[in-house]
């Protein structure tokens, strides 16, 4: 997993990705971490601490968190609002 830092973000969403907009304050964010540890391997994970880069998170229209968006060659294809379990994480990124 990757901890947006401010880099270029739309070079980082070239490629398939999974950004979760998150914030160090929000329960169900915390719930989450971890799950998407298990899948870490399975994709590319961008999380986007939405304290530090609200802009960012204003853009891309996240209004609730956790917010998991699926982008593929720069575009959103997916997006899941809320906690996901394992095995529903594993059905959103195929």
């Amino acid at each position: 997993m990757i901890n947006y830092s401010g880099e270029n973000f739309s070079e980082l969403i070239k490629e398939k990705v999974l950004v979760d907009f998150y914030a160090n304050w929000c329960g169900p964010c915390k719930m989450l971490s971890p799950v998407l540890e298990t899948i870490s391997n399975d994709i590319k994970i961008i999380k986007v601490d939405i304290d530090k880069y609200n802009d960012l998170a204003r853009e891309y229209g996240v209004m609730s968190i956790p917010c998991l968006v699926m982008f593929d060659s720069g575009k959103e294809t997916k997006r899941n609002v809320g906690f996901l379990p394992e095995t529903k994480l594993k059905e959103f990124i195929k």
